[in-house]
């Protein structure tokens, strides 16, 4: 008798990454040409709050590509990023970026249902909290669950944990 394989679909974010690459984003925007006399900045507001304000609309979205470019070198997503659309208050503009971290019960049932339809047959999935246990007995069935949910197009980035 086989034993049962398995791996859970999470959706995490790995906060010292994403803090140095906010660090590095506040150094290239501190130290850049065309932001001198912008008063651009990005910092942490919060736990979850990444705020970048800076007193033209153009220079606030220049910060967040600069942002977002240097969450690609650190190899985070720019699906965990949920950036606002700039908001103007006062002289400045602001633009709030909120990292999405887990999967909404919604989502689990989403892709429960996916693998259950379109996956392999003998594969079961199990809810549990914010990740998705996939189980079956074959290793090379869970390889194939892997690859279709990697196709897919979610709205927040997947990860494949606890491989057994």
């Amino acid at each position: 008798m086989a034993a049962e394989s398995s791996f859970d679909v999470v959706s995490r974010v790995d906060h010292q990454e994403v803090d140095n690459a906010l660090n590095q984003a506040a150094k290239e925007v501190a130290q850049r040409y065309d932001f001198r006399g912008t008063d651009a900045r990005i910092a942490w507001s919060g736990k979850e709050l990444i705020v970048m304000t800076a007193n033209a609309e153009e220079r606030v979205k220049a910060v967040l590509d600069v942002l977002q470019t240097k969450l690609v070198r650190r190899g985070v997503s720019l699906k965990a990023l949920d950036a606002s659309e700039p908001k103007q208050s006062g002289k400045e503009f602001r633009i709030d970026g909120n990292l999405k971290e887990g999967l909404s019960a919604d989502l689990a049932k989403k892709i429960a249902k996916l693998i259950r339809d379109e996956g392999p047959t003998g594969v079961k999935t199990t809810i549990m909290g914010d990740a998705v246990r996939v189980a079956s007995k074959s290793k090379d069935q869970l390889q194939s669950v892997m690859a279709m949910l990697r196709e897919e197009d979610f709205e927040v980035a997947l990860q494949f944990t606890n491989y057994r």
